[in-house]
């Protein structure tokens, strides 16, 4: 999927995270604060890194702002985040469950 437009998913509730999406040149960046970096900082990257994989997902910036969420809050916020910020209007879902 194409970014092509700035989009929001989540909050900054604890449990929690907040993914900004925007448009970018060049290769894709994914920025990851967390407040439990140091315990869960790589499970972290791997769901954010296979969920963007299985979207198509080559270009853009992503910032997550992780309070504790977990993998499935992680995964749901990206994907509703990158619909938003996307051309596309479907999921596949058989690549990502």
């Amino acid at each position: 999927m194409k970014i092509v437009r700035e989009a929001l998913a989540g909050t900054m509730e604890s449990s929690d995270l907040m993914v900004k999406i925007a448009p970018a040149e060049g290769e894709l960046e994914v920025v990851v604060h967390s407040e439990v970096i140091k315990q869960f900082g790589d499970q972290i990257r791997k769901v954010v890194n296979d969920t963007l994989r299985a979207m198509a997902v080559h270009q853009g910036l992503i910032i997550i702002e992780d309070k504790g969420a977990l993998d499935c809050v992680i995964r749901a916020r990206l994907q509703s985040a990158v619909l938003r910020a996307s051309e596309g209007t479907e999921i596949d879902w058989g690549k990502l469950l």
